[in-house]
């Protein structure tokens, strides 16, 4: 099967620039293609799943993936899907970042003997030397062309503008496509679906600068059943990160989905052959719980691997009845130096809650209770009455969230 088909069956396409030469292309030949990932923060997230996915599908279908990480086009910021400039971040913190994405996307992308590829545009952007880039990238460009892009349109009918700082981000992600087809004969680019403006000028400027073939495809964005951004929650984005989002949390986030969403999620977050995504999808009634626990392992054991899939599969079976080790439940040890600590400040500062401002809604909705009783006290103390003389308690935000306080 021509690895299109497998992307369009699991529901990655969105737009694609050439597509019967890409289709003959992919069918004929084993190509380099590239997705870039700019490091705005230290951990990659949910959002950036799907890419990732895609590239996992493309490496085993033959074709050599070059993972580009924005060591130079993070020090400017993509103002895609943004109405004011983005914080300028520091050299070292966006190093920091690179060196984090690097250990992450290994769990997705085999670079053994020569398979794949890790690249950082900082190597060819942060020295050009400007008059001469305008020379010979800057005449390829239209202005009229690039402000009717969305990516500009949206933010020049907003209150802040766009600044001219911004406006080079789009010819220097088309440089960099130009780069990488110079240095390793990449011919696509792939990338989200918010992309597609900057992705069509990088392969405009290889077709007319060097008259040679060059292509790009973008895959749909990662949206629940009312076309809302997935991988949010109260606490923030959905890290891939272990310790800014644990694997029991990350299990969870997916267990807990809408049933609407099972069947796309299973289709694009998993590799489990298309018969069984369908058959998963359509089970109804009790039985989607069913679907969303072999959703929640197996995104859980690419992202995590499978030991910490099945701590955080066992963790939460022990939760809902199948009597299994409660040892994998997220766990707070309260020492001496806690006890008179507001219930509260210590969620908070445990990372169960936000804000307290979160926690005292919980208790008012009596969505927050410890051992089975609702907890009605904002200002309860943890103390040694608290655990009413056992070594541990069990707190539950919301329906489905649990932690062990254990006594120390």
């Amino acid at each position: 099967m021509n690895v299109l088909d497998t992307l369009q069956e699991r529901g990655y396409l969105k737009q694609l620039s050439h597509e019967e030469e890409m289709r003959e292309l992919l069918e004929k030949e084993k190509i380099t293609f590239y997705i870039g990932f700019d490091p705005t923060a230290d951990s990659l997230h949910v959002g950036h799943f799907i890419a990732l996915m895609v590239m996992a599908h493309m490496q085993r279908a033959g074709h050599r993936p070059i993972v580009l990480l924005g060591g130079g086009t993070g020090m400017i910021g993509d103002p895609s899907g943004k109405n004011e400039m983005r914080k300028m971040l520091t050299p070292e913190f966006i190093q920091h970042n690179v060196e984090c994405f690097k250990k992450q996307i290994g769990r997705f992308i085999d670079f053994s003997d020569g398979k794949a590829i890790i690249a950082n545009n900082a190597d060819w952007l942060l020295d050009l030397n400007y008059v001469k880039f305008l020379r010979e990238i800057g005449v390829h460009f239209s202005v009229n062309r690039m402000l009717a892009a969305d990516c500009y349109k949206n933010r020049l009918a907003s209150e802040n503008g766009l600044s001219f700082f911004e406006m080079n981000y789009m010819i220097m992600q088309a440089y960099d496509f130009y780069m990488l087809h110079k240095k390793y004969n990449c011919v696509m680019e792939l990338g989200g679906d918010d992309q597609w403006s900057n992705m069509i000028a990088g392969v405009e400027l290889i077709r007319r600068k060097d008259r040679q073939p060059a292509y790009c495809m973008t895959n749909t964005l990662l949206t629940n059943s009312q076309g809302q951004k997935m991988g949010k929650t109260v606490g923030g984005a959905v890290w891939l990160d272990p310790e800014k989002f644990s694997p029991y949390d990350f299990y969870q986030y997916w267990r807990n989905i809408a049933d609407a969403d099972v069947e796309k999620c299973l289709a694009l977050l998993t590799f489990l052959p298309m018969d069984e995504v369908r058959r998963l999808g359509a089970l109804q009634g009790a039985e989607i719980n069913e679907a969303k626990k072999v959703l929640a392992y197996e995104v859980t054991k690419i992202v995590h691997g499978e030991a910490e899939a099945r701590k955080a599969q066992e963790a939460a079976e022990a939760l809902f009845g199948a009597g299994a080790s409660m040892e994998n439940v997220p766990t707070v040890e309260v020492t001496d130096a806690m006890l008179g600590t507001n219930l509260l400040d210590l969620m908070q500062a445990q990372g169960m809650i936000a804000t307290k401002s979160e926690g005292r809604r919980l208790i008012k909705q009596n969505g927050l209770t410890i051992d089975d009783e609702k907890v009605t006290d904002f200002d309860l103390a943890v103390t040694p009455e608290l655990f009413r003389g056992k070594s541990e308690i069990l707190l539950r935000k919301g329906k489905k969230k649990y932690y062990r306080l254990v006594r120390k």
